[in-house]
């Protein structure tokens, strides 16, 4: 019995076959080159806009949201291209024993934290960010992580 492998070379003869089945590897190949790179989504920096500084939903928006989503729960749009995944800003609370961490959030914000995501080339520390925004006023700048924190506060769930 011939395997149908065999059956196409008797068929169609080995000059025949031959550049059929080069033309279908390079075409395979081909498509997996391009599902791979399809497949690897790629963060694109952009300079911080200006927001407001008393409002923490529009600095949420407009800094957070990307990555951690806009209900805060780590699935922003920019998330599937991070190494390391957002996190879930929604469950602070409750991982506290339902007590919110303020200032851990606070100092995560300004980068004293040193929390690894924080301060890597995917994940700014916003302190210095704001600090260029509010032209070097400190005062300003508390106000704005003072009210980015109050925001992720009223984002945890129960």
């Amino acid at each position: 019995m011939l395997r149908p492998t065999a059956a196409l070379y008797y068929y169609l003869g080995y000059e025949e076959i031959m550049p059929l089945r080069v033309t279908l590897l390079c075409a395979l190949l081909v498509t997996l080159c391009n599902v791979s790179v399809a497949q690897q989504p790629k963060v694109v920096n952009i300079p911080a806009r200006h927001t407001a500084a008393n409002s923490g939903k529009e600095m949420f928006a407009a800094y957070c949201a990307a990555c951690h989503g806009k209900d805060g729960k780590g699935d922003g749009p920019a998330a599937a291209a991070l190494k390391a995944h957002p996190t879930d800003l929604t469950i602070l609370a409750r991982q506290n024993g339902q007590k919110f961490p303020s200032m851990q959030v606070y100092r995560a914000i300004t980068g004293e934290a040193g929390i690894s995501a924080h301060g890597s080339k995917e994940m700014p520390v916003w302190g210095p960010v704001f600090m260029s925004m509010s032209h070097q006023h400190e005062s300003e700048v508390h106000l704005r992580v003072a009210n980015l924190t109050d925001y992720i506060k009223t984002l945890q769930k129960k």
